[in-house]
């Protein structure tokens, strides 16, 4: 589980919490792959609000949203297997299996720009010439859109922080 508190105003326009919960993970399209939907928005914001987090239907943003995730890839975990999944809550999971390149598992491209930061352990990003790179706590990525997948080949859990803003292809 993941905490999150949220801010907002109340009647008199004063901040207040408008809600301190924790987010449980949902189901992904990969085994030892976590997502946690933390925040999100199909449009701009306005304020004063009550904090009441936006509706949305889609994992990913459309044009004008942004989406604020927390991953987690479990020690060893490569993406070799796709999988809608069959629970309740597989918004990401049926969001993943639509995106993917289904010749390699794992491989996607989204219609955002996607700010990532690793928080703990490391993980790979690939991308479609084959090159990858290892990411490590403390450092941050900018994924443009570009063909790429995730993997943990460590003995440490990745845990990373990423916010997905919509941006259009040519």
């Amino acid at each position: 589980m993941v905490r999150r508190v949220v801010t907002g105003h109340d009647g008199a326009g004063r901040a207040v919490v408008a809600s301190d919960a924790d987010v449980p993970p949902m189901e992904t399209a990969m085994p030892g792959f976590d997502t946690y939907d933390i925040w999100g928005a199909d449009q701009e914001l306005t304020f004063p609000d009550r904090g009441e987090k936006p509706s949305y239907s889609d994992f990913f943003p459309p044009r004008g949203g942004f989406r604020y995730v927390m991953f987690r890839i479990a020690p060893r975990a490569m993406p070799t297997e796709v999988s809608a999944g069959s629970g309740e809550s597989n918004m990401a999971a049926s969001a993943m299996v639509e995106i993917m390149a289904h010749e390699k598992p794992g491989m996607h491209r989204t219609e955002s720009v996607d700010m990532l930061f690793v928080h703990k352990g490391a993980c790979h990003l690939e991308l479609d010439d084959g090159k990858t790179v290892t990411l490590r706590a403390g450092d941050a990525a900018i994924q443009s859109g570009t063909l790429h997948a995730w993997s943990n080949p460590f003995d440490e859990e990745c845990v990373a922080l990423a916010v997905m803003v919509s941006a259009r292809q040519q």
